[in-house]
């Protein structure tokens, strides 16, 4: 596909739908992509410079050395994307999604474009960003004497015409500067989505100021000055000695294209920060995930090992037993192995799993050990909850409680849902816990697993009164 065609396939549409492309090294430079599905795409170098793509879905595509420079970006999706190497100078990242995506942006110089210069790092650099501190520093104090001059004058002159005068001369002023201000500041951020060279923006910052600063000039004139001037030119001796009209415009379109360019740089440097903490986001994401995954993988061969033991043992004695065990334990490997990549499972899925491990654990312990497990309802049955949140707290039952006992070993697990806080209990009647608690990694795990899901939204609790239960208890609200 040409870009060509790209342009009269999106003509009309309101949403692209270029799912599973091949489309690397494409050049999409300033189209409107707004809402277009590019998920599971290759889109390696293609070059995105000044698009928008509001609201696009770019997940699980390959960006790798793509061009996101000037590109609207906001309310993009691109989780589960690799975006090393990309360009995301000047990008607008406001609002996009990024979720586990490996992000290296380059910032190395593109070719045809300036290396961008902000106004700390400019006032920094020796000799130049010396003189220019000093500069703006005296024209800021020269600017505030004149401002104090005229104000004194205005109140200590006699002379009622002068009077007249001052008071236009700080009017107009006033109203040039806020005049100035306001004209650049409502059509700077529509310049930054053009993609026009940086001296195109200036020029046109250039002319409209001429066109409204000389508009206020002649509205302030003959709204507040024209008297004064004509009185004092009907004075005797009076010599009009004021600067030519063209240096004054020169100071007011200094100041336009000055704020301007402060504006841009702003925005570049807010625009910036935000990639950092794009990237600091995700890269905590990543940790939160690796450590959950590290978890998970701990505990799945701890109560493998122990139900393995427990079949070998059984083989010879009671091969039925043995044959009871390794289909139970099938079931586990078909739940342990086949999770998609989520650390969440439906509260039913849980309690399946948990009755599944119990019936092993029943083959192994015979009559020692009876367990109930209480119904819950359709409302609360696909809740998601962490996976593999239950079946470490029963093994630490069994293996810290039901053992220990000779016969009448008994496991409770109690479900209910009040006020969106979800609470599982888990009851033995092993020994009581001791008051120095050394619960186990089983435990361990879960408390670890719930402070990176949860924070302070989940709590542990272990009891030995009135019964001896472990409570978890999970806010999902």
């Amino acid at each position: 596909m040409t870009r060509e065609q790209l342009i009269q396939r999106t003509a009309g549409v309101k949403r692209l739908q270029m799912r599973g492309q091949d489309l690397a090294r494409f050049d999409f430079s300033g189209l409107d992509l707004t809402g277009a599905d590019f998920s599971f795409s290759d889109l390696k170098k293609a070059d995105f410079e000044g698009a928008t793509l509001k609201g696009a879905d770019l997940s699980f595509a390959a960006l790798d050395g793509a061009n996101f420079t000037n590109a609207d970006l906001s309310d993009a999706n691109l989780s589960f994307s690799d975006l090393s190497g990309v360009s995301i100078e000047g990008a607008n990242l406001s609002g996009a999604k990024m979720n586990f995506s490996a992000i290296s942006a380059k910032r190395e110089k593109l070719p045809g474009r300036a290396e961008s210069i902000t106004v700390t790092t400019l006032l920094n650099q020796p000799g130049w960003g010396l003189l220019i501190g000093m500069t703006l520093g005296a024209l800021v104090v020269y600017g505030f004497s004149g401002i104090i001059y005229f104000t004194a004058q205005i109140v200590t002159t006699k002379d009622q015409t002068m009077a007249m005068l001052y008071r236009f001369l700080v009017t107009l002023n006033v109203l040039q500067g806020a005049t100035t201000f306001l004209l650049v500041w409502a059509i700077s951020r529509w310049l930054d989505q053009k993609n026009w060279t940086i001296w195109v923006r200036h020029l046109l910052v250039t002319v409209m100021t001429i066109v409204s600063t000389t508009a206020t000039s002649f509205l302030c004139y003959f709204w507040l000055g024209r008297q004064a001037v004509l009185e004092l030119a009907q004075r005797p001796g009076y010599v009009n000695d004021n600067a030519p009209g063209g240096i004054y415009l020169l100071s007011y379109l200094l100041t336009a294209n000055g704020i301007l360019y402060l504006l841009h740089q702003g925005r570049q440097v807010t625009r910036k920060l935000s990639e950092q903490e794009f990237q600091l986001l995700n890269m905590e994401k990543l940790k939160t995930r690796a450590e959950l995954d590290a978890l998970q993988a701990k505990i799945n061969p701890h109560f493998l090992y122990n139900a393995l033991n427990s079949i070998a043992s059984l083989v010879h004695e009671d091969p039925d037993k043995a044959e009871s065990m390794t289909l139970h334990l099938s079931k586990l490997f078909r739940y342990t192995t086949g999770r998609d990549g989520s650390h969440f499972s439906s509260l039913a899925d849980e309690i399946d799993m948990v009755k599944t491990y119990l019936q092993v654990e029943s083959v192994r312990f015979g009559d020692r050990l009876t367990f109930t497990i209480s119904p819950i309802t359709e409302a609360i049955s696909q809740t998601q909850i962490p996976q593999f949140l239950l079946q470490p707290v029963v093994e630490n039952a069994i293996k810290h409680g039901i053992a220990k006992r000779a016969d009448g070993g008994l496991i409770d697990i109690q479900i209910t849902e009040d006020a969106g806080w979800l609470t599982l209990c888990v009851h033995d009647n092993g020994p009581a816990f001791p008051d120095t608690m050394g619960a186990g990694y089983g435990l361990r795990s879960i408390q670890d697993k719930l402070r990176l899901l949860y924070g302070e939204a989940a709590t542990v609790t272990l009891q030995n009164d009135p019964k001896k239960q472990v409570i978890i208890k999970l806010n999902m609200l």
